[in-house]
């Protein structure tokens, strides 16, 4: 069995505030542990500013009905990692499979962070985010992994989870992707620029409720859209959509979606990517043939959906 005794020092040299819990180096349970990725959870206790780690002594010691260690590190409210096991640990259960995570026993495939919110009424922090990124970003790295080895509970889960509540997975690969410097990356268009990624970026502009016509060209007229894009979604306003602004623009698809942002799919397959397809802003059947056999010819999860992942691969 492998252990991760380096959890404490790789978490620190990426900036992150760590607390180690004990003799968390030999806290384990018995069985394989050989991760290869990182699973988000949330504990279902509520954390506050004056009570910033309710779930720690669970998620050490385990319930009556699960021994713990419940999982490798506890994020409290205030972003702070507490180190509690540098083994297998009982967080994963059964792995369905998700991505390049395959179905079988999640808890020795999957490093896992317990983030201390309640998931109802209750959202993570922003110093919990940030943490997490940080520390998802140092361990994919130790092992050698990609964004997609990044995955939440209710991704993987056999029975139902729903953890970690309030986060689209889609957009927190997308941003790892980028903090780990992967290909594809998000164009960078500023006024001057032209061509097909224009023209992607003026249909999501008009989907967004500018007006304003889709020529490929960013002249004027599109970077005063930019800019109250960005003003309105609180972004840097520079005029210039890089790794910030996609993200907030591109909007998640699905079959039976109408309008611009449609359109912007559509021409993006039929014209970048060879798919024999019309621009009429309907997601119908010929789209999410499209979207499907696209997908797989970029090792992509083949759901039919166009999300972060799928709109970086189609524009990046």
């Amino acid at each position: 069995m492998a252990t991760i005794t380096w959890l404490a020092d790789v978490l620190r040299q990426a900036g992150v505030p760590v607390v180690e819990e004990g003799d968390w180096r030999n806290r384990m349970r018995p069985g394989a542990f050989d991760p290869i990725g990182v699973l988000w959870h949330h504990t279902a206790s509520t954390s506050s500013a004056g009570n910033p780690a309710p779930a720690l002594n669970i998620c050490i010691n385990g319930r009556p009905d699960l021994p713990g260690p419940l999982c490798q590190a506890l994020v409290d409210y205030n972003g702070v990692f507490h180190i509690i096991s540098a083994g297998r640990a009982n967080h994963a259960g059964a792995s369905r499979g998700s991505g390049p995570i395959p179905a079988g026993d999640g808890n020795a495939l999957l490093v896992g962070w317990e983030i201390d919110y309640n998931g109802v009424s209750q959202e993570m922090t922003d110093a919990q985010y940030r943490n997490s990124v940080k520390a998802t970003v140092a361990v994919l790295r130790r092992l050698g992994k990609g964004s997609a080895y990044v995955r939440g509970h209710r991704e993987t889960s056999t029975s139902g989870k729903i953890d970690p509540s309030f986060i689209d997975l889609d957009l927190l690969r997308a941003e790892i992707a980028a903090l780990l410097g992967e290909a594809p990356s998000w164009p960078i268009l500023r006024k001057g620029a032209t061509g097909e990624n224009v023209r992607t970026l003026q249909f999501l502009l008009r989907q967004h409720g500018a007006t304003l016509t889709v020529d490929g060209d960013f002249g004027a007229v599109t970077e005063t859209a930019v800019r109250a894009f960005q003003t309105a979604g609180g972004l840097t306003v520079d005029g210039v959509v890089g790794a910030q602004s996609w993200p907030k623009l591109v909007v998640t698809l699905r079959q039976g979606a109408t309008g611009e942002a449609v359109k912007a799919l559509q021409r993006r397959l039929a014209v970048v990517h060879g798919f024999n397809l019309n621009v009429d802003g309907n997601f119908a059947t010929a789209t999410n043939t499209a979207v499907r056999s696209f997908q797989t010819g970029h090792g992509l999860t083949v759901d039919g959906v166009v999300g972060p992942v799928t709109w970086l691969a189609l524009i990046g």
